[in-house]
């Protein structure tokens, strides 16, 4: 028999539940294909990451709906992949998981076949951070239940498909192309085999491409197309140009004749053009379109010659971010323009008014052509469904597709993660709780906007410093509902560029507190800034540490529309950080490319930018490592400027040297950030555009660590007690909860049988518990955050278990006392099968005696006690090898309460619960012998006998009624009829075990004087069954009939 190992480090902190458990550890399906080592490791691959959420929408791009299905609607999600909703947007379920992932720009049902679903990669709304499809086209021929890869790789943006009305093969896209640099993959592309192969048949220039397509729903030959010459970098978007404009084709898409220049339409510079046609009179068009002279255009002629309808800015505002048109198929003069207010126009694009929609800023709307009071709107809050005309729509708090750009935790208990949700609010969320499930109710809206890092105050969680654009940092406190601004400097930078500002704050500007002085924070814009009085000072601790190249600095938005939030303020520090191991070791790296450091506090600095970093490298993320001083990593990126390439670097001497690290990293899969384990020197891992990474050699190798996790840009990572917290743009929060099987990873692990050290963990309040999260069950709402597994967590792994295997799992305290033993062959105990197993002790001792279902107590029963905190064993035996591993249970920090007091409650409440389970044996014995004398009295009429009998019985019923209140037969006649012992001592037990606690004098005296009197029932009881019932079955054996039991 082979030995069980033991591995060597703990587990990160876990809760109780009421109930044990036992579960089969497995991970959902990775959702890339992966062949490395540890990805395939057999104990590796059966961890999971848990969705803790926020489910408040993020930022969706395209809705379509079911052509038949009045309730089945499609949407795609900016980072979060497509989604179908049967039941009109009350619940979303992911439908790309496992195939593709990422942004997702156009989704097109074909008409003649709802069988058929074509796909689009990449985002639509040309925002600075921007993520770009790699994977193209995809096409599902089964409702959305599997995909296909149809190609149009290099499209990178595809933000509009046409399926043909009554071929589903034939398909137009538009495409944009690589938005952040000039290249050949733009306009309009067509296929006519489903996918499987494209032509290019618009094309105007390698800085167009094409924004918006339509189809002319009576003639499917005719189709009309904007163009829009649009570039992005990353100090400035430029949208207009010669490029831009609109075409018409009448051969299928096969020709396109421009139709810019036609009677009626604006002269100059043009920028984004949307289009529509509609479907109740289709010589009716019209189109939106960027320009000096721009608003809503009408054509009463197939698009000959045009007017300009409306020129209101309610519909024109931040033209690149929404310019969209949309007619009611069924009134020509029901026009939608979806901006940052829902826009609605009833006289042809006249006038428009404001229509409500549970969110803001709007980028796509589907109309049903047969019933149009039935749409979806996709938007900054994610998709939502109406059935009446816009008057009604579904909610956005379904959607875990939340954007987040960084993350942070505070030290309450248990601790909340915060961040700011894009397009929304900043927030905070719990990453665990009492009950079943992570709710709305364990989140809230917290300081700062939706852009900024959000920090808690390491003293008081309650106090939170938040950022947003413009350089703004609030204070709030949750208690008070205090809110200050204490921004560095409060000169309003919104609309004016970086040049003309005193300093320049990124839109993601770092917020960051001492690890070595909690009362002191930093934050950053081109200098350095630090206070020790919460804002209400701030010290400018450094040179500016970027290039300053004035030439980077300008106004931004092009030659039409002016756009500057503070997105495109370049040369400014991006990330910083100081180091947790050496006091006043600072580094900062900027997004024009510089990396510096000081090991001063900030009175002097030192340019350590690496020797071999391309230009204008953007430094996202620096992490200090924990465990070694002068050790530091970046994480840098250059998709902005069309460099898809991973910039991982690390230096061991201040930056003295550095060591590229990337080896592994797929080559466009750009890198996002990078965190090290606090607890295993080396042990890494990358956040990129398109997945997890991991390196356990520092850097040496890296592999895709997926396990679960959807595919979507992960954005911020962090490690707070053994848990690898995951940020995403598009997918809301992950949680690895254990990372002590990847610190310990040895390849030979799954060899033998092994069992794995266990964690502390805390007794959190029994009223509170909640039965282990198992996903969606009676009593668990759907679109709830995933709880960690509770109490003792006991993960093992059998290597070749058989049928006849077994598994036990002893529980001892620190004297070695049993407390619980558990075994594979009962029910709820370990489990016996090959793999990695994980077994769950509730803190509880077990059970006492239950009263008998129909006894009427008015204080009900006892309920099982929670063990107290201390040492611990647990005795784990497969088969005949077993292994004794300590644990901890310690108290609920929320609790201020000794141990001695919390034992001192644990040892009387087991004293009083071995109490009434003693009564309640003593009733179920008194009902048992009555039953067995009184079918005895019916075989006999010898009078002596029945005598005897009847004293017998009427001497436990005299104890019977002492301890019972025989009389209740329902639920409140014991206001009638007084309760008796077994109720008293319940309701003991019920105020000894309210709070947490040593029992009170007086409980203690009560429960003596109750208990000495149960005493003598008990002992009465005892006595008749040695002498009364003795001396009847002396009788009964004389009579020759059956004895009495005992």
């Amino acid at each position: 028999m082979k030995k069980i190992l033991v591995s060597a480090s703990l587990l990160s902190c876990l809760f109780i539940a009421q109930t044990t458990f036992a579960q089969k550890k497995k991970a959902v399906a990775p959702v890339v294909a992966t062949t490395s080592t540890l990805a395939q490791d057999p104990i590796l691959k059966e961890q999971s990451f848990r969705l803790l959420g926020p489910f408040r929408g993020g930022r969706a791009a395209a809705g379509v709906g079911s052509y038949n299905d009045v309730n089945t609607f499609y949407m795609g999600a900016t980072g979060g992949g497509v989604w179908k909703s049967t039941d009109a947007g009350n619940n979303w379920k992911n439908i790309s998981d496992g195939f593709f992932g990422g942004t997702i720009g156009a989704i097109a049902i074909a008409p003649s076949n709802e069988s058929i679903i074509y796909v689009g990669e990449g985002e639509n709304s040309m925002r600075g951070n921007v993520s770009e499809g790699l994977e193209g086209m995809w096409k599902s021929t089964d409702e959305g239940r599997t995909w296909k890869n149809m190609g149009l790789k290099e499209g990178r943006h595809i933000v509009r498909l046409i399926v043909h009305p009554k071929n589903p093969d034939i398909i137009w896209a538009a495409v944009m192309g690589h938005l952040l640099g000039p290249n050949e993959n733009r306009g309009v592309y067509k296929s006519i085999d489903g996918g499987a192969t494209w032509k290019k048949v618009l094309y105007v220039n390698a800085q167009t491409g094409a924004s918006d397509l339509v189809i002319d729903p009576s003639n499917a030959d005719v189709l009309y197309a904007g163009t829009w010459q649009l570039m992005r970098t990353p100090y400035s978007l430029e949208s207009g140009g010669e490029g831009s404009g609109l075409y018409k084709s009448t051969d299928g898409g096969e020709t396109w004749t421009s139709i810019k220049t036609n009677k009626g339409f604006p002269k100059g510079v043009w920028g984004i053009t949307g289009i529509a046609v509609a479907k109740s009179n289709p010589d009716k068009l019209y189109a939106i379109i960027e320009n000096a002279n721009g608003g809503l255009y009408v054509s009463e002629n197939a698009g000959k010659t045009w007017e300009l309808t409306c020129s209101d800015n309610n519909i024109r505002q931040r033209a690149w971010y929404y310019t969209k048109v949309f007619v009611d198929p069924m009134d020509e003069n029901k026009v939608y323009c979806p901006n940052v207010n829902f826009m609605v126009s009833s006289d042809g694009g006249k006038t428009f008014q404001t229509g409500r929609t549970p969110h803001g800023d709007h980028h796509d709307l589907w109309i049903d052509p047969k019933n149009p009071k039935r749409m979806i709107v996709a938007d900054d809050g994610g998709a939502q469904v109406s059935l009446d005309g816009a008057k009604n729509w579904s909610t956005v708090m379904n959607q875990p597709t939340v954007q987040v750009y960084r993350l942070s935790t505070d030290n309450h208990f248990p601790y909340r993660v915060l961040g700011a949700q894009q397009d929304n609010s900043a927030f905070r969320i719990l990453s665990s709780t009492y009950g079943s499930y992570i709710g709305e109710n364990d989140f809230d809206v917290t300081a700062g906007g939706e852009s900024g890092y959000i920090v808690a105050d390491p003293l008081n969680s309650d106090v939170v410093y938040g950022g947003s654009y413009g350089g703004l940092i609030t204070r709030y406190d949750h208690k008070t509902g205090e809110n200050r601004i204490v921004n560095v400097w409060p000169d309003n930078p919104m609309g004016a560029g970086a040049d003309v500002q005193k300093y320049r704050f990124q839109w993601n500007a770092p917020i960051f507190f001492s690890p070595h002085n909690p009362k002191k924070i930093y934050t950053s814009g081109n200098h350095l800034f630090s206070s020790e009085n919460e804002g209400a000072s701030w010290k400018e601790i450094s040179p500016d540490l970027t290039t300053n190249d004035k030439s980077r600095q300008k106004s931004s938005g092009g030659p039409i529309t002016q756009d500057n939030t503070s997105v495109e303020y370049y040369c400014t520090i991006f990330t910083a950080a100081e180091s947790p191991l050496e006091k006043d070791l600072l580094w900062s790296g900027s997004d024009d490319g510089l990396i510096y450091v000081s090991k001063d506090g900030g009175d002097h600095w030192k340019n350590v930018t690496p020797k071999d970093v391309p230009q204008w490298m953007m430094w996202n993320r620096v992490e200090v490592d924990p465990l070694r001083k002068g050790t530091a990593y970046f994480a840098g990126t250059r998709y902005k400027l069309d460099d898809f390439a991973p910039y991982l670097y690390v230096t061991h001497d201040y930056g003295e040297t550095w060591e590229k690290i990337t080896n592994g990293i797929a080559p466009l899969h750009f890198t996002r950030c990078i965190v090290a384990s606090p607890r295993k020197s080396g042990v890494l891992f990358a956040g990129t555009e398109y997945g997890l990474y991991i390196s356990v050699n520092d850097g040496k190798n890296w592999e895709p660590f997926q396990l679960n996790l959807p595919v979507t840009p992960v954005t911020d990572l962090l490690v707070r007690d053994n848990n690898l917290i995951v940020g995403t743009q598009g997918r809301s929060i992950y949680i690895l909860d254990d990372l002590r099987f990847i610190e310990n990873y040895d390849a030979a692990t799954a060899n033998a049988n092994k069992v794995f050290p266990i964690a502390k963990a805390f007794r959190v309040p029994p009223a509170m518990g909640g039965r282990r999260n198992r996903g969606a069950s009676a009593g668990v709402p759907n679109n709830v955050g995933t709880n960690p597994p509770k109490g003792v967590v006991i993960n093992y792994w059998l290597k070749n278990a058989t049928d006849s295997s077994q598994v036990t799992v002893t529980i001892l305290d620190a004297s070695k006392k049993l407390v619980r033993k558990f075994s594979s062959k009962e029910k709820g105990g370990p489990i016996a099968e090959s793999g990695m197993q994980q077994f769950g002790w509730n803190l509880y001792h077990k059970e006492i005696e239950k009263p008998e279902e129909g006894l009427i107590l008015w204080n009900g029963s006892t309920s099982p006690v929670l063990a107290a905190p201390g040492q611990y064993f647990a005795k784990v035996s497969i088969d005949k090898d077993s292994v004794e591993l300590p644990f901890e249970v310690v108290a609920d920090p929320n609790y201020k309460v000794s141990d001695a007091d919390l034992k001192a409650q644990e040892q009387f409440l087991l004293e009083v619960s071995s109490s009434f389970s003693n009564i309640m044996k003593t009733l179920k014995g008194i009902k048992e012998i009555r039953s067995q004398v009184q079918i005895l009295q019916k075989k006999t009429k010898d009078s002596a006998f029945l005598k005897q009998s009847n004293t017998v019985l009427d001497n436990l019923k005299l104890v019977e009624e002492a301890l019972h209140q025989t009389k209740a037969k329902s639920g409140q006649d014991v206001l009638n009829f007084p309760i008796r012992l077994d109720d008293k001592i319940a309701g003991i037990f019920e105020s000894a075990a309210a709070g947490y606690t040593a029992p009170t004098k007086q409980v203690k005296e009560t429960y003596a004087e109750l208990k000495a009197l149960a005493d003598i029932q008990l002992k009465q009881y005892e006595t008749l069954k040695k002498e009364g019932v003795k001396a009847l079955n002396e009788a009964v054996h004389k009579l020759g009939i059956p004895i009495i039991g005992n």
